[in-house]
């Protein structure tokens, strides 16, 4: 009797209570997660944007905010580009068809969209990178294109027609990946979709990096985009080696007490090489703390389109900012500050803004996971910790909240 054969994994599935992903958290990473696409029906049911359109252009006429404006002529196949800040006369003009305006890093603006986040606690924060939204009117689109990274899309308002190739993840081999010359944008040259949904506001579709992908609007709609950090192997090594050169002892230097008489005076050889692999070992991060320390001050600055604004001036004492905790003051990360933890040989290291800082597990676990501290939160932290905290209040990385709200800044 012929073995059966394992049934074909959905492209959609349908959300469940408590389950963004229709399925475990545990299950999605292991038979989705940059693996192949999915679509999940309803894993936000009933959701309502808790921005408008309106508010997404004001916020693109400000200074300081990444905002792109992509309008499509139709009858050329044209494209244009345009980056903020826009002129708030610019959007009455733009009519009601073929354009889209996206802006990124809305949790950072909109403390509703920061929240979104923690429905994703599923994955490391850290690789998280932004919330970017983007309103289309109808018609409107960005083109067909990759993603070197994962993303997730959620419909947030409106419809969205969504296309997609997922040849690769159904065994018809890789999508072709050449790219339109003649554009500003970088577009496929060719599109030959596998898969076309409509997304009504809940509907989130999950997509692996390099999946070719189209979304067209069907409506005035919105959409969050919920992208990840993925550093590319070049962007590692290039920090990694300008720390290393950075912290090398100057001492260190190639040696060749073993030096024979040579073949040829004028050859690289062999033997040689060998050597110049040993100077190279000898200033590596082979230490897995100098290691992890690298890492960690990098990913906490990677990609961040800004910094901590300026602290309070002039600038409270601590005496005043535990006084102020304890009368029902909080203090509130600010929402550009990138933060994570790890594990070190003793202790914990607590990254912030690629920044480290040495401290007990638990206190390391706490700041990370704690956007907003109180007089509890606070007390019950070590004295090294609450000596990191007022350094960071110092720094800018945190606010003073006397109206105990939580909003961010």
């Amino acid at each position: 009797m012929a073995a059966s054969r394992a049934k074909p994994l959905p492209f959609e599935v349908q959300g469940k209570p408590g389950r963004l992903l229709g399925m475990t958290p545990r299950a999605f990473l292991r038979d989705y997660w940059q693996k192949r696409p999915l679509l999940i029906r309803g894993a936000f049911p009933g959701y309502t944007s808790p921005v408008e359109p309106d508010d997404l252009a004001g916020l693109a006429c400000e200074d300081g905010v990444l905002a792109r404006l992509i309008q499509h002529d139709r009858a050329n196949d044209g494209w244009t580009v345009r980056s903020g800040p826009f002129p708030e006369e610019l959007f009455p003009g733009l009519g009601d068809r073929d354009w889209t305006l996206l802006v990124q890093d809305m949790d950072k603006w909109d403390p509703d969209i920061a929240a979104l986040v923690d429905a994703f606690d599923f994955l490391p924060r850290w690789r998280i990178d932004d919330v970017m939204v983007s309103f289309a009117a109808t018609g409107g689109s960005v083109g067909a294109h990759v993603d070197q990274y994962d993303v997730f899309l959620l419909q947030a308002q409106g419809h969205r027609r969504w296309q997609i190739d997922a040849g690769d993840a159904m065994g018809h081999g890789v999508p072709a990946m050449a790219f339109r010359d003649d554009v500003e944008l970088k577009l496929l040259r060719e599109f030959v979709p596998t898969h076309d949904w409509v997304l009504a506001p809940g509907d989130m579709l999950y997509l692996p990096p390099n999946v070719p992908h189209n979304g067209v609007a069907e409506d005035p709609c919105l959409t969050f985009s919920l992208g990840m950090r993925a550093p590319a192997t070049a962007e590692l090594m290039g920090d990694y080696i300008d720390t290393l050169a950075a912290e090398a002892d100057e001492s260190l230097r190639y040696t060749d007490p073993d030096l024979a008489p040579p073949r040829d005076a004028n050859e690289i050889d062999a033997t040689a090489m060998g050597r110049v692999v040993e100077a190279l070992n000898a200033i590596r991060m082979a230490d897995a703390d100098a290691l992890g320390d690298w890492f960690g001050r990098f990913i906490t600055t990677y990609r961040s389109a800004a910094g901590p604004g300026l602290p309070e001036s002039p600038a409270r004492s601590r005496i005043e900012v535990e006084w102020d905790l304890q009368q029902g003051a909080v203090l509130v990360r600010h929402p550009w500050t990138r933060v994570a933890w790890r594990r070190a040989r003793r202790g914990a290291s607590l990254y912030v803004a690629g920044h480290c800082h040495a401290l007990p597990v638990r206190d390391a676990q706490r700041l990370s996971a704690a956007a907003v501290l109180d007089a509890t939160t606070y007390a019950a932290l070590s004295e090294a910790a609450r000596d990191c905290v007022m350094a960071l209040v110092t720094e800018g990385h945190y606010r003073l909240d006397m109206d105990d709200d939580g909003d961010t800044p």
